[in-house]
């Protein structure tokens, strides 16, 4: 089912919470819609899921208009933060609550509960009340409930961000798993920039109710079409300057270590305020590349696959350096004089905002 967003807004006395934002959602997609606290992301969704109305705009299930239609029209599958479990109800009663309200008979809400259980892997588990399972088994509970609804849209509102990190990691990869298998179109809110790059189709990053950028996850990291991207989603090092020159693919620009040769950006020309950014791993220590810095060891941090140097190249300003294995690698100690060295495709060039 696709999903489409014409200009909507949403607005709390006088905040606006989600300002203008138009949006389509393919068929059989898993989108994610990212970004820090406040930004308008779970808005957003709620406003899909038909628990908020839109103060202005359209929103459009495939070729049917949906937002004047209450949440129980919309035939959407909902899983919450807090699981939203009854706690004196067996899972089994659980994930069934949802079809005795649609008042289908007694065989077929156990066929689905049962098939529901199979497919989050809580058979045998039926019987068991939620306080008796781990947050990860609640969690699989809740997307059972969602699922077994055979609902067009499956809605997931930050729903690992009361597990455990290794938990996390493990429910995020089953539920990519079930979405590819039902091929079911998915919208995911999250502010974990990792879940939302390994589980998602697409990624839109939200500020302030409005979508600074939609792309797939490589894109999106490799290629932030402006500083508030670049910084939210991985790490990056940041470099104001001025552009000078824009030549054969390459922008050369005067920054507060020097010049500076990026990748060229558009909308950034000869004169222009701009900031390159140059992420950890893209940087070396040694020599051999086009941008190449004297500088000195200034703190090392132990990350278990990588070793992140923070190097300070000339007053004050400070670039992180990642290097790979580092077992094999002999830390080096503070004050120690290195060279950092990066290419100038790995310096992206943004506009200065």
């Amino acid at each position: 089912m696709k999903i489409r967003l014409r200009q909507v807004l949403k607005q709390f006395g006088g905040v606006t919470a989600v300002d203008g934002v138009s949006l389509e959602i393919g068929d059989g997609e898993l989108f994610t819609l990212l970004g820090p606290s406040g930004c308008g992301k779970t808005t957003l969704l709620r406003l899909i899921a038909g628990f908020y109305t839109p103060d202005d705009g359209e929103i459009w299930f495939g070729d049917r208009r949906v937002d004047g239609l209450r949440p129980y029209a919309r035939n959407i599958g909902m899983v919450f933060q807090n699981y939203a479990l009854w706690p004196h109800m067996t899972v089994r009663a659980n994930i069934a609550y949802g079809l005795k309200l649609r008042k289908l008979d007694g065989a077929t809400i156990a066929e689905r509960v049962a098939a529901g259980l199979r497919k989050v892997n809580l058979a045998g588990l039926e019987l068991r009340y939620p306080g008796q399972l781990s947050g990860g088994q609640q969690q699989r509970v809740a997307l059972a409930r969602a699922l077994v609804l055979n609902p067009d849209i499956l809605l997931l509102d930050e729903p690992l961000s009361n597990l455990d990190a290794k938990i996390r990691v493990q429910v995020r990869a089953e539920i990519r798993k079930l979405q590819k298998d039902l091929g079911i179109t998915t919208v995911y809110v999250t502010h974990d920039q990792e879940e939302a790059l390994s589980l998602s189709d697409r990624v839109a990053v939200m500020r302030d109710g409005r979508i600074l950028q939609v792309a797939p996850p490589k894109e999106l990291y490799e290629r932030p079409t402006g500083r508030f991207v670049a910084d939210f989603v991985g790490t990056n090092n940041f470099l104001s300057g001025t552009c000078r020159e824009v030549a054969a693919g390459r922008v050369a620009a005067e920054t507060t270590i020097g010049t500076v040769r990026g990748s060229p950006a558009p909308g950034v020309g000869p004169g222009d305020r701009c900031v390159l950014a140059v992420r950890p791993e893209n940087i070396a220590l040694g020599a051999g590349h086009e941008n190449t810095f004297e500088g000195r060891i200034v703190l090392a941090a132990y990350l278990g696959s990588t070793l992140r140097y923070d190097v300070e190249v000339r007053d004050g300003v400070v670039l992180k350096v990642d290097v790979g294995d580092p077992w094999h690698h002999e830390v080096l100690p503070a004050g120690a004089a290195v060279r950092v060295t990066f290419p100038a495709s790995a310096a992206l060039t943004l506009p200065d905002e």
